[in-house]
């Protein structure tokens, strides 16, 4: 039987070849073959079976891949095919994903990640989602570069934190196209959004509304609705997603009692209801009588799109202080939802209260030692306390029949 001789050819042998511009196949042993096209383009193929048929696999292109340099890769195929590896079908595939464009991305992403993530944190990441479908879609993604980037974030002219959450959306979706190895390189690292639209803005401090101000909110010229849910934030402390999000099934009018499911940003908890805030909650369960939520959309598209019933968005509540505020310009300082909070503490601690019940009233952990360990949800104190502070707010309101839309 006759013996395969390898290392056949010489670098004399290929550049006389290349030179003449003649068509042909030539054996260096061993599946490697060096060929010629008759418009003198010379290119190393490795010829092996897999699965019982024959298969050509196109190493690269000659002089840029030398002969010793072929004969080391077309080594390395060999050892893949004794694996039980098709290294021509490998390389198919990674072409195939190579010419994905950023809008298969972005859907491959939406489909793998999106449903791992916080349902808040999906809401965030889901419109950003939709502006990398806009601004780069069509693009493949092996094309897309820094520059692009930050044509993207210029584009939509977003605020600093909501650009920043662009930003971090375009270098997950990106991370997630190297780490599968569809592109070698994630585009967006390097890229500083502070180099792009400046540095962060200063953080605004939390503010704490006077008595005055107080009493001017507590009968805010708003529809009932939006007048109610604001004293419900005013007198309950709960962040504005809460009471958003609340459904009717959680108050127990009749235990005066709201419990919140635990979530993203706290343990669950129960808070005590003092009478007339029942009554306000009582009020919007009739408001709403064809609705689960305490407060729920009143846009029949929102609702179409969450299945016929879907609580109001995130900005209702800030939208309806800010109309109020610029159309009756009423003696108070621009406040947002949140501010609501920490105005609630600052008077309850003036009331009186201490600084822990108070700070349990907000959901917030205590400190240290004592955080960790205290179980006890200090239901009565935080009932009393609610109480002197329901006290406090109901004096302020003078007529609780108002009621003017907005």
């Amino acid at each position: 039987m006759a013996v395969s001789r390898t290392n056949i050819l010489s670098d004399l042998d290929l550049r006389r070849w290349v030179k003449e511009k003649y068509a042909l196949a030539r054996s260096d042993g061993g599946g490697l073959t060096f060929t010629v096209s008759a418009a003198g383009t010379a290119s190393w193929v490795l010829r092996y079976r897999a699965e019982g048929r024959a298969v050509e696999l196109t190493l690269g292109r000659y002089p840029d891949l030398t002969l010793a340099a072929a004969r080391r890769l077309a080594s390395e195929k060999r050892v893949e095919v004794q694996q039980g590896r098709d290294p021509a079908a490998e390389k198919r595939k990674a072409k195939s994903r190579k010419d994905w464009t950023v809008r298969e991305l972005v859907e491959d992403y939406r489909t793998a990640v999106m449903p791992t993530l916080a349902r808040s944190t999906q809401q965030s990441y889901g419109r950003n989602l939709k502006r990398i479908e806009m601004g780069l879609g069509p693009m493949k993604i092996g094309k897309v570069e820094a520059s692009d980037v930050v044509g993207l974030i210029e584009r939509f002219n977003l605020g600093w934190v909501e650009a920043n959450t662009l930003l971090i959306v375009q270098k997950a979706v990106f991370r997630r196209a190297a780490g599968r190895r569809l592109i070698n390189v994630n585009p967006v690292l390097g890229v500083e959004l502070s180099a792009i639209i400046g540095p962060r803005p200063k953080v605004r401090q939390r503010l704490m509304l006077t008595r005055d101000e107080l009493a001017a909110v507590m009968n805010a010229q708003m529809s009932r609705e939006n007048l109610l849910a604001l004293r419900i934030l005013l007198s309950t402390g709960v962040r504005a997603s809460e009471l958003f999000e609340a459904r009717k099934e959680h108050v127990h009018l009749d235990e005066a009692r709201w419990h919140i499911p635990s979530s993203k940003t706290g343990v669950g908890m129960d808070i005590p209801l003092k009478a007339v805030v029942a009554g306000w909650f009582s009020e919007l369960a009739l408001l709403s009588s064809h609705s689960v939520y305490v407060l729920p959309t009143r846009a029949a598209s929102r609702a179409e799109r969450n299945g016929g019933d879907a609580h109001i968005s995130k900005d209702s509540i800030r939208e309806a202080i800010d109309y109020w505020l610029e159309l009756y310009k009423p003696p108070v300082r621009r406040f947002t939802p949140h501010d609501l909070r920490s105005t609630m503490k600052s008077h309850m601690r003036a009331l009186g209260i201490s600084r822990d019940i108070s700070e349990m009233c907000l959901n917030h952990k205590l400190p240290g030692v004592e955080g960790i360990y205290d179980q006890y949800t200090y239901y009565e104190e935080r009932k009393e306390a609610y109480s002197i502070w329901g006290d406090f707010l109901a004096k302020l309101i003078v007529d609780d029949q108002a009621d003017i839309s907005s």
